[in-house]
């Protein structure tokens, strides 16, 4: 029985050295896995700082683009504005221009017949 028993204290060191061999293992794999996790926790604080500042960029191209199509508008507007003033004054400028030309022809059709009624005249006092 001696030989059953010190097979079996062998067969025990040998169960017990490959448990801690197993446990060993088991605490390298814990290990790595805790430090995997660190790293995965890390590489998302990182991918989301990123986000955040893709997410501002995004905000303040947003406002960017809202300010210039606000601005654009304000362009078309005063453009606009502009067009009808000056349509407004090259109607003035067309009216005033035909109004000088009657002016200019009464003047001329008035200097006719004053130049006539100046010669009548001249002509008159001189023969006497």
């Amino acid at each position: 029985m001696s030989c059953t028993i010190e097979k079996a204290l062998a067969d025990a060191k040998a169960l017990v050295e490959r448990l801690r061999d197993h446990d060993d293992a088991a605490e390298s794999l814990i290990e790595q896995t805790t430090a995997l996790n660190k790293r995965v926790e890390a590489m998302k604080q990182e991918l989301q700082a990123h986000v955040d500042q893709i997410t501002e960029m995004a905000a303040v191209m947003r406002k960017a683009i809202e300010i210039d199509e606000q601005q654009g508008c304000k362009e078309q507007e005063r453009i606009f504005q502009l067009e009808q003033e000056n349509k407004g004054l090259r109607e003035i400028l067309q009216i005033t221009r035909e109004s000088f030309l009657n002016l200019r022809k009464d003047d001329a059709s008035e200097s006719t017949s004053l130049s006539a009624l100046v010669t009548s005249s001249d002509l008159s006092l001189r023969k006497s």
